[in-house]
């Protein structure tokens, strides 16, 4: 099984408790884990390797500093962020098929259906974390082609193929010098309008859920409501995404749960001190 996950330094710690949580669920294959960067540390590199050891391959693949200077980026929106949209150019020519998987990830049953899931002639699978309205103003707001879905890009199951016949980076500049000043999450709203229509939706409640969309579908009378009993027995993708995550003070949801099992577990691997330099991140 191949994963793919881009990060820095400073989200290291986040990443090496998402790797574990994968890791619990043996797979026939095995884990190649890949890995996009643009230099991290040797304390970093080492602790990835501490947490994969035996269980997985690690492939670190280092990105050119300069590569992507011309995407907007700022302190919360690092350039990590954009090597997702072009991971065909970096990753290895055999590849057909990767899982990219954000590192504010938890997993909490084996990823074999969702990485096996055909891709039925589409160039990704995701899920999206926006209803039918505010998908509209998004279309809108972005020039999207008429309805297009509003992706979460946390988790996305990529056709490598399509993407190196498809995806053009000359193409993603253009639309950015068009609609920049429209942005609100760079990466998501490139994803969406440029390559939206050419994504299969995958259920949200399984394999992309949050404690906002859990909200969200409980507050609903027209959704049966799902608790946490239905969410151990169904949901694989725990993802925390935005501001809430369940290392931080300030978290306030139910999901935090599972990422407290995982960190909890006599065999988890900390990143010693360093957990603090995310804390207030």
């Amino acid at each position: 099984m191949h994963l793919l996950f881009t990060v820095d330094d400073q989200y290291v710690p986040v990443l090496g408790t998402c790797m574990q949580s994968i890791l619990r669920f043996p797979c026939a294959q095995g884990y190649d884990l890949y890995i996009l960067h643009a230099g991290l540390s040797a304390v970093s590199i080492q602790y990835l390797k501490k947490v994969t050891q035996s269980h997985a391959r690690l492939h670190l693949i280092s990105i050119d500093a300069h590569s992507f200077d011309e995407f907007p980026q700022n302190a919360r929106y690092p350039k990590t962020m954009y090597y997702r949209l072009l991971a065909a150019e970096f990753l290895p020519q055999h590849l057909e098929r990767v899982l990219y998987l954000d590192p504010d990830i938890i997993v909490i049953r084996s990823l074999e259906a969702l990485y096996h899931m055909p891709f039925d002639g589409q160039m990704f699978c995701g899920a999206t974390h926006v209803q039918k309205v505010l998908t509209r103003l998004n279309g809108v707001r972005l020039q999207a082609p008429e309805d297009a879905p509003y992706l979460n890009s946390g988790v996305l199951l990529m056709n490598l193929p399509r993407m190196r016949h498809s995806i053009r980076r000359s193409d993603i500049l253009e639309y950015i010098e068009r609609r920049q000043a429209y942005f609100t999450l760079p990466d998501q709203d490139i994803l969406s309008a440029l390559y939206g229509k050419e994504t299969k939706l995958l259920d949200t409640y399984r394999y992309n859920l949050s404690d906002r969309m859990l909200l969200i579908r409980n507050a609903s009378l027209q959704q049966e409501n799902i608790d946490l009993r239905w969410v151990r027995e169904n949901t694989v993708i725990i993802h925390y995404c935005g501001k809430n995550k369940p290392w931080k003070k300030n978290y306030h949801g139910i999901l935090g749960c599972f990422y407290t099992e995982v960190v909890q577990s006599p065999q988890y691997l900390p990143f010693d001190a360093s957990m603090t330099a995310i804390e207030n991140s």
